[in-house]
């Protein structure tokens, strides 16, 4: 490596991308060093993923204590304690912290806790004012929640507040139709919250297939979440009380105790210095990467969410490890692919798919065969539910080749880690009816579809 400079990487960003790119071009045998301004592990450690899946969790338990009576068990006494779950959630997340910390370390990574801005061609300049420089920089700084501005909007809060509430509130509005609206819809719903969702449009989680999005509001109205589509806001004032007056247009005015905006993410690339270097952004302020990870600038590279390709973070972690391999391994640079990629919505029930919708494979394909299960989960039935699950197969009407599949059903994204598998390998539906069922599970209906 060049010994000009005081590092081979330098690294903006201790979040999943950046920490696996800077340890995998340490083992690689680079000079790394990463600079983090707030804590090290970044969204899906800190204040996102991670604790979120752990209140999902603590939410599957209100309808698990319900359920359990009809299975013979007797729970008097129930009670949920809000702060308890917080404070067990913060406490997971300072270890798991330390653990990235110690990960870095052992690879011999140097950690600057403060923030970093490129101030010329191969240097970063820290807040102490300490100048390094290095041959490649790379952006992982990752995403913001976004926010919406209109009078009174800093009354309102976002994901990232979320985890940290001193209290439960009793009234609930979440502006957002996407996956992060409705999983924190489903989790203060099952924690006893009243829940109003609140979407400028008329669909939810555009991005999936209709007739899960279908079903996931046919239950989530089931369970009492309210919604109100086509409506955007106007106002937010503060009552005598504390709890909140908001104005509407689309909806009548409502009464809640918290707002939260949940209506996409921001790339952080706001004070980095990218135009020091002369870095490309998008209309988003994304920063541009060609298929490698790499910018405009031939030594500055960026990987995950601030790059607005596939904000998630397994696919944050191959693009770092990706890029460490193809710089400092003695491998032939590759390039992620962003086909196919699975993804889970943790609502109450879950929703997972990975490949094409039934209307993105009709448009793209033409001629195709949909195969689908709907059915009760023997545990619904018992408990008395009614709650249906479901699970659809799209495929190539040529060949029967699986170009999509997608599911609402309790355990939905463990069901389809497995499924994704087989639908990137090009499986079809043949391989999957010669395949015998594990009985009874819901994931035998996946073989048994006909």
């Amino acid at each position: 490596m060049g010994q000009q400079y005081d590092y081979d990487l330098f690294t903006i960003g201790a979040g999943s991308g950046g920490v696996r790119a800077s340890r995998v071009s340490a083992a690689h045998g680079a000079r790394v060093a990463i600079a983090e301004e707030y804590r090290v592990g970044g969204t899906c450690v800190i204040r996102g993923c991670v604790p979120k899946k752990m209140l999902v969790y603590g939410a599957h338990f209100a309808e698990d204590l319900e359920d359990c009576q009809s299975f013979g068990w007797e729970i008097e006494g129930k009670r949920f304690h809000w702060q308890k779950l917080r404070d067990s959630v913060m406490s997971d997340v300072d270890r798991l912290e330390g653990l990235y910390g110690e990960t870095l370390e052992n690879h011999k990574v140097e950690i600057f806790r403060e923030r970093a801005e490129i101030t010329g061609p191969h240097e970063i300049t820290l807040a102490s004012g300490k100048v390094i420089t290095a041959k490649y920089i790379l952006i992982a700084t990752g995403a913001r929640p976004a926010l919406l501005d209109f009078p009174g909007s800093e009354h309102a809060i976002t994901s990232n507040e979320a985890f940290h509430l001193d209290e439960l509130p009793k009234r609930v509005m979440i502006a957002g139709g996407g996956y992060i609206a409705n999983e924190f819809a489903g989790i203060f719903n099952e924690f006893g919250s009243t829940v109003c969702l609140v979407n400028r449009g008329d669909q939810l989680l555009r991005q999936y297939d209709q007739a899960l999005r279908d079903r996931l509001l046919q239950i989530s109205l089931m369970k009492g979440i309210n919604f109100h589509f086509n409506t955007t806001f106007k106002s937010i004032t503060k009552n005598d009380d504390g709890s909140l007056h908001v104005e509407l247009d689309g909806s009548p005015d409502i009464d809640v105790d918290c707002v939260m905006f949940a209506t996409g993410r921001v790339p952080n690339t706001e004070g980095l210095g990218l135009e020091n270097a002369g870095v490309e952004v998008g209309k988003k302020g994304e920063v541009v990467v060609d298929r490698f990870s790499k910018t405009n600038v031939d030594h500055i590279y960026a990987v995950g969410d601030v790059t607005d390709r596939v904000q998630l973070t397994p696919v944050a972690i191959r693009e770092g490890q990706a890029f460490a391999d193809s710089v400092f391994g003695k491998v032939e640079p590759y390039a992620v692919d962003h086909s196919c990629i699975a993804s889970a919505v943790f609502s109450h029930p879950p929703i997972a798919a990975v490949g094409l919708t039934e209307g993105e494979a009709r448009n793209s394909l033409g001629s195709i065969k949909v195969y689908q299960s709907d059915f009760r989960p023997m545990k619904n039935v018992v408990a008395g539910r009614n709650e249906r699950s479901l699970i659809k197969m799209i495929c190539d009407a040529e060949d029967e080749r699986i170009v999509g599949i997608h599911m609402i059903a309790p355990e939905a994204a463990e069901m389809m880690q497995a499924a994704a598998v087989a639908v990137k390998a090009g499986l079809t539906k043949a391989d999957f009816d010669a395949t015998t069922a594990i009985h009874p599970t819901m994931a035998e209906e996946l073989v048994l579809m006909r």
